[in-house]
């Protein structure tokens, strides 16, 4: 039977990815909400068997710059709390499950841009999506700020951190995971997501001037590598929903 997926997206470029790819392959019954354009989430969510929601340029806290973010809050917060159903989030997707579950989103310290390692925790060993990961992957990322304070929430628990990011994959219960980096990366993403100012700006200010060509190298070296992440965490996905 066809699954129902609810994708909320932020800038048209930043879709599931690969892992879209995958998910038309299933024939999933797919509805993407593009709410920079002004779409709106559904009234009804219990339609829904799994709901994805990605990155972009925006921050959780520019509410006054992008008033959709109050109303896609609280239907992340209904989806997650009320319907307990399963949910993605990347990297911003990740900073708004982590701010509605009471935790903050805060700016980087540095930023993280850039081919890096995720070091898996012991926590991974039992869980659904990720017991599969060896104990470090290659991760891309792409971002200025991140979640922190969910260490007194319930229910939570951190996967994977890198060197200077403590919540790069975290779960609440069973079925809501905060995935901070972007496992769903394909070949071209790289070079389309640096035509876009805010990461184009935020790539050269922490690499330096003419570091897209390096990274799209890098990118393209590990490409093989992150997808197979990618394929591990769709196909375990699948038998949550």
């Amino acid at each position: 039977m066809s699954k129902n997926i609810i994708i909320l997206q932020h800038i048209p470029i930043e879709t599931p990815g690969y892992i879209l790819d995958l998910m038309k392959k299933d024939n999933f019954n797919l509805t993407t909400i593009e709410l920079d354009q002004g779409e709106k989430i559904p009234d009804d969510l219990s339609f829904f068997d799994a709901m994805f929601c990605m990155g972009g340029p925006m921050d959780t806290w520019m509410e006054e710059e992008y008033p959709w973010l109050i109303e896609e809050k609280n239907k992340i917060k209904e989806y997650v709390l009320n319907h307990k159903k399963p949910y993605l989030g990347f990297c911003l997707g990740c900073q708004l499950l982590g701010e509605v579950l009471g935790g903050k989103v805060v700016k980087s310290n540095p930023p993280e841009i850039g081919i890096m390692d995720i070091n898996m925790a012991e926590d991974r060993n039992t869980d659904k999506l990720f017991s599969e990961y060896p104990a470090k992957i290659k991760a891309l990322q792409w971002h200025s700020y991140e979640v922190t304070d969910l260490e007194n929430i319930k229910d939570i628990k951190i996967l994977g951190s890198s060197a200077t990011t403590k919540y790069q994959i975290f779960k609440y219960m069973d079925y809501a995971y905060g995935i901070q980096f972007h496992i769903e990366i394909k070949s071209n993403t790289v070079s389309q997501w640096s035509c876009v100012p805010e990461y184009k700006n935020a790539l050269e200010e922490s690499l330096g001037k003419g570091a897209l060509q390096k990274f799209e190298e890098k990118a393209k070296n590990n490409m093989n590598e992150m997808n197979l992440s990618a394929e591990i965490l769709y196909k375990n996905f699948k038998q949550i929903i």
